[in-house]
């Protein structure tokens, strides 16, 4: 790119920023009512990303009450607003060692950037820096040279962001509620904005949690780490016998999760399953035929003899452990472990969306819809609008189909120029692959 063909991109991008953050701040002028004041608000430190080409956190920052706030959000307009999970006599001391730590709340991220969705097949870009190869779905690194140098375009679709939400589902009905006594007024969910959803559980008993065990509650989470053997998985002689239906927590969540799958698969699900864990043809032949048997074995009160040809210890911690990551959640899990982590504030505004951090009630979550959520007061698209039209120019060599509102834009090509909705182009503005004309 010749120095005058930079300068104007540039000039185009602080185009897009200056538009961007005089639409940011025109919304936190006429919502600065609907921003909730969260607990213990001045004890938490909070942190701002504001509008620049090469932007930065600004953090240790905090406040007495809403009307600070808010007048910091009219004047500042910023990218992204987050406050802490932690308490803090005081929040505002760059010092971490003089923060004065009270304890810190249980912080949750499920966001489809870290593990696979099918969509993503469809709708993930990736370009390797190296060897200019491309291609979709999700990679660590490029699949011609191997390179670890990627540049990635990351979409979100109804898809994804279901599986997202499920997740969250199965993080509070199958763990938090039933295993760790955590009572649902504690929990506080919330769409993220973008890919996924947070939840924020404020516990007395949580907040006193140090790192380490916050770790080993996040093993019990994913299933990390889980000992088959511990759970009663065991060779005696010949036999191998296997859990029993009465015992607690990860053997009893194994064995529901296995009658559940031998009830309702496919052969073909099952084929799919298997050879995904990486047991052999023949192994999967034996399984599939031995199916029966192996129902009756777990719904049988008199014995636990898991008998399977060609099953031996090494492939049934194999089958196992396929089951464990079925039933596991996908959740960030540094986010979880970190008691010094920032977390977005619920009302704000995304920056790269340009979608509200929405809070959801557990009653409202499984009708939620993101990207299509007929309830106003719960719907993130904030700056939509099908009369306010802007005319664009793609700038990414290539830009995913994009279903918002029940309608379809795009795929798009690089230099493509023409006229979508407000809310459109603010989304596209802000995935930065686009620019004002």
């Amino acid at each position: 790119m010749s120095n005058s063909n930079n300068i104007e991109y540039q000039n185009k991008i602080m185009k897009n920023l200056n538009f961007l953050q005089r639409l940011f701040q025109a919304y936190y002028k006429e919502n600065q009512n609907e921003i909730p004041r969260i607990s213990s608000f001045t004890k938490r430190e909070f942190g701002f990303i504001p509008w620049k080409s090469k932007p930065m956190m600004i953090r240790h920052l905090g406040f007495n009450d809403m009307n600070s706030l808010n007048n910091y959000f009219v004047k500042n307009a910023p990218r992204h607003v987050y406050s802490s999970g932690s308490l803090y006599l005081m929040p505002e001391n760059s010092d971490m060692g003089n923060k004065k730590y009270i304890g810190c709340d249980l912080i949750t991220d499920i966001d489809v950037d870290h593990f696979y969705t099918p969509c993503k097949d469809d709708h993930d870009i990736w370009l390797c820096k190296k060897c200019e190869a491309s291609g979709k779905g999700m990679r660590d690194k490029c699949p011609h040279c191997g390179s670890l140098k990627l540049k990635t375009l990351n979409w979100i679709c109804d898809e994804c962001l279901e599986i997202a939400k499920n997740e969250i589902r199965k993080l509070i009905f199958d763990f938090l509620i039933p295993d760790f006594g955590i009572n649902p007024g504690e929990m506080h969910i919330a769409f993220s904005g973008h890919r996924g959803y947070h939840l924020k559980v404020e516990n007395e008993k949580i907040r006193t949690l140090n790192t380490e065990e916050r770790r080993e509650m996040v093993d019990y989470l994913t299933g990390h780490n889980i000992s088959f053997e511990i759970l009663g998985l065991e060779k005696m002689g010949s036999n191998i016998y296997g859990f029993i239906r009465e015992n607690l927590d990860w053997s009893n969540k194994i064995v529901r999760k296995l009658i559940f799958m031998l009830k309702t698969y496919s052969d073909d699900e099952w084929n799919y399953f298997l050879n995904n864990i990486g047991l052999n043809a023949n192994v999967i032949r034996s399984f599939i035929h031995s199916r029966e048997d192996f129902l009756y074995t777990l719904t049988s009160e008199s014995h636990n003899l898991w008998s399977i040809e060609g099953f031996g210890l090494t492939n049934w911690k194999t089958f196992l452990r396929g089951v464990v990551d079925l039933i596991g959640v996908e959740l960030d899990e540094p986010v979880t472990i970190d008691i010094h982590r920032l977390i977005r504030y619920p009302g704000t505004l995304h920056g790269k969306t340009g979608f509200k951090v929405q809070e959801l009630s557990i009653e409202e979550l499984d009708s939620f819809s993101p990207l299509n959520e007929p309830n106003d007061r719960l719907n993130p698209i904030v700056f939509e609008s099908l009369k306010n039209m802007h005319k664009i120019k793609i700038i990414e060599k290539e830009v995913p189909q994009t279903r918002i509102k029940g309608e379809t834009y795009g795929p798009y090509k690089q230099g493509e120029v023409f006229e979508v909705p407000n809310h459109i182009a603010v989304f596209l503005l802000c995935k930065e692959v686009a620019v004002l004309q």
